[in-house]
Parts: C-alpha cells; sequence; structure tokens
C-alpha cells in the first residue's frame, strides 16, 4: 500500500484483507480498511518500570522435539510484536513488519477477554446476572435458539446453539459473521434465494437451531461473544465502544486510544474487531495479574478474576485439548492448564495475551500468520513462554 494512490496490485483486496499476504499490512491498519469507533485511553499513562533482558537467545525444545531459541520463534512465528513483564517490570519489548509502539494491531479474539473483562465489571454491580437467563436482557431470543440458555452458558460458550465456526468455508456461519460485521462482502456465488445477514444483531435473530441441550458441551463460537455484548449494552444503556473505554480502557493507565470495528448499525463487534497497541495489551495483561487492581484500584472485581482462574471447569472437547491437553474454558478466556491459574487470551493467527500468576508474568504476542489456525505455531510459541520464564528465574 505504498504509494500515492497505491498501485492497482499492491492495494488489498477486500475478499482477502485478512489473508496472507496482505494481512502482514492490514492488521496494522484496519482503521484504513474498515469503519472503525474509538475506545479513549486514560488521562495518563501507566508507565512502566524496565529491566531489560536479552530473551532472543534463551533455547528450547519446539514441538517436534528439535531444539529452537526465543528468536527463532519469533521470526518464524510472523510476530508484529512482543512484550514480556516479569515482576512487575517489562524485560523484553520488540517489534517486527514495520510495526512500532503507537501502531494499532487488530487483536481478533483476544477482544472476548477485553469485552468478557467488563461484563465482569457489570456482573460485580448487578447489572447482569450470569445465572439469569439471557432472554432476560434480550427478549427477542425466545424467538432463536438460545431460548432457556442462561449468561452463563454464553460466557463459556456451552449453549446448545448450531454454529458453524469454519473459518475456511465460504458459506459457514462465521464466514456470514465477516459479512454481517462488514469485514467482507457476500461472495459472488450466491444463490438469488440465499440470504445473508446485514448486520451482527440480525444474524444472532437468524440463528434457530439448537443442537444439543444447553449446558452439556463447550463449542467455540465467536457469535456467543456478541450476544454478550448485546446484553451488556442493553443492560448498561451504552454502546460497547463506550462501556469498554469508560469502565476498563480509561481507566487502566493506557497510552494510545484503541478501536473497534463496526456493523452497518454502528455495533462494535465484540467477538474480534478490538485494536490496540503492544504496551496498552500488556497493561490490560497486568490488570489482570494483578487481580483486576490498577494501582490501589480494583477495576474488574477479584472474584471475577477469581472465578475464572478457579471456576467450574467442567466441560472442554478435543479440538480444544489438541491445543491445551489440560486446559479449559471460562469466562470467555483460555485456562492453559486446570490445576494451575494462567489464563490466556487466544486470538486466530497468532494473538496472545499470556498472564502467568505462577510465573509473575505477562507476555504479549500479536502476529500475522498465514492461516487462521496452527498448532506447531501455537505449540512453539508457548514453549518458547515456558522457557522464558525458567530462565529469568
Amino acid at each position: 500500500m505504498l504509494g500515492s494512490p497505491p498501485q492497482q496490485h499492491w492495494r488489498v483486496p477486500k475478499a482477502d484483507w485478512d489473508r496472507a499476504p496482505w494481512n502482514r499490512w492490514s492488521f496494522q491498519h484496519v482503521r484504513e480498511i474498515l469503519p472503525t469507533v474509538a475506545v479513549y485511553r486514560a488521562a495518563s499513562a501507566w508507565e512502566f518500570e524496565t529491566s531489560f533482558e536479552d530473551v532472543g537467545g534463551i533455547d528450547f525444545e519446539a514441538a517436534d522435539g528439535t531444539r529452537s531459541s526465543v528468536e527463532t520463534m519469533l521470526d518464524d512465528t510472523y510476530t508484529d510484536g512482543f512484550a514480556v513483564i516479569r515482576g512487575g517490570k517489562l524485560v523484553h519489548e520488540s517489534y517486527y513488519n514495520g510495526m512500532n509502539p503507537r501502531r494499532l494491531h487488530l487483536a481478533h479474539s483476544v477482544s472476548k477477554s477485553v469485552v468478557a473483562s467488563v461484563a465482569g465489571i457489570l456482573i460485580g454491580r448487578g447489572m447482569l446476572d450470569p445465572e439469569a437467563p439471557v432472554t432476560k436482557y434480550l427478549p427477542e431470543l425466545r424467538e432463536t435458539a438460545w431460548r432457556g440458555a442462561s449468561l452463563r452458558h454464553i460466557l463459556d460458550m456451552t449453549s446448545g446453539v448450531r454454529f458453524d465456526e469454519e473459518y475456511t468455508s465460504t458459506d459457514s456461519d462465521i464466514a456470514k459473521t465477516d459479512v454481517a460485521c462488514g469485514w467482507k462482502l457476500k461472495p459472488e456465488n450466491t444463490g438469488p434465494d440465499e440470504v445473508w445477514p446485514t448486520d451482527i444483531w440480525s444474524q444472532i435473530l437468524s440463528l434457530k437451531t439448537q443442537e444439543v441441550e444447553h449446558g452439556s458441551r463447550f463449542s467455540y463460537r465467536s457469535i456467543e461473544t456478541d450476544v454478550l455484548a448485546h446484553a451488556m449494552e442493553r443492560a448498561s444503556g451504552r454502546r460497547l465502544a463506550t462501556l469498554v473505554g469508560e469502565e476498563l480502557w480509561s481507566r487502566i493507565g493506557t497510552d494510545e486510544d484503541a478501536c473497534f470495528t463496526v456493523d452497518s448499525t454502528g455495533y462494535a463487534l465484540a467477538d474480534g474487531g478490538f485494536n490496540a497497541t503492544l504496551r496498552d495489551f500488556a497493561r490490560f495483561g497486568l490488570l489482570l495479574l494483578n487481580g483486576g487492581k490498577y494501582g490501589a484500584e480494583q477495576i474488574i472485581p477479584a472474584d471475577w478474576i477469581a472465578d475464572i482462574r478457579h471456576g467450574d471447569h467442567g466441560l472442554f472437547n478435543d479440538d480444544a485439548r489438541e491445543m491445551l491437553p489440560n486446559g479449559v474454558y471460562r469466562n470467555q478466556f483460555w485456562i492453559e492448564d486446570s490445576a494451575r491459574e494462567t489464563i490466556i487470551c487466544l486470538g486466530v493467527f497468532g494473538q496472545m495475551i499470556y498472564v502467568s500468576p505462577e510465573y509473575d508474568m505477562v507476555v504479549v504476542k500479536l502476529s500475522s500468520w498465514p492461516d487462521f489456525l496452527n498448532s506447531e505455531l501455537q505449540a512453539n510459541t508457548l514453549c518458547a513462554i515456558h522457557a522464558i520464564a525458567q530462565n529469568l528465574g
């Protein structure tokens, strides 16, 4: 996208802006591609103490049994930004692929954990009840497959609603979400009688099939976060971007305005549309590590953080266990190991915030993988993080 204007063959195509090779540029330039709404920063920044360490040379055993290094991992996993905080101090910060400290990066499903943290604030105030039927907040859902589901089912993705999260399919439910949220245009090969939602709320209302009993299975479905966000908007009387800004982002010493992508109704995409800087994601990670506190102020209720770390971790599935063999999912966060307290915010194409009380460490990795999911790249990232923690002592 260089030049004024860029040459035609260099311009990011609407249909593939989030796919390789275009995503190497687009994940750092979402505001130049899509409509967005600002999430305002704090009045003054939370300044990090620094104690920089050379982590690049730390070696570890990769997923395939070979020896690798952190530096090699960062190169092999298409890293755009990488930060490590240990003992409350920033010990490593590095940028690649043209990224810099002030540039926003698309978080994809890390957005879910940001939004859910604000849900935790509303729950702490009694504005939302996780055990209440979701129809208490969104009565229109009585005519959908969410009839009878609780907000808890939404938070843990354990409703019985059918939703196809096949990223590479052109007609899956998640592909329709891309169109509904304004990320993509409707495919040209769709039939004249095929209905595609024009906004996220329309898609939510269109989902009528309940596959299994609510609460009987875990199944990762991005649309559940958007159901949660609509409930948050109804309960608070505020739009999502305003909620996240007023209740979270402006209260934790962030240095730059963040943003959400928005659909045709102005709805901020809760399931994957959040963008922020590397350091501000690190500040969010530190907030989680500190039990929801920023300084002396309790931003996220401590019992909400405790519930993520220790709550009812009964449901998972085989696909998720392939990534995290002893992992679980709670409140829109991944728990690395049910016997430990480490929680992870994950997004496709290699986005991660790793929050470990055991290591007293936060790691943020922003990436632009060529694939939505890659178990080898994910595993090697986690192997490197554990090696960093063990090396730093």
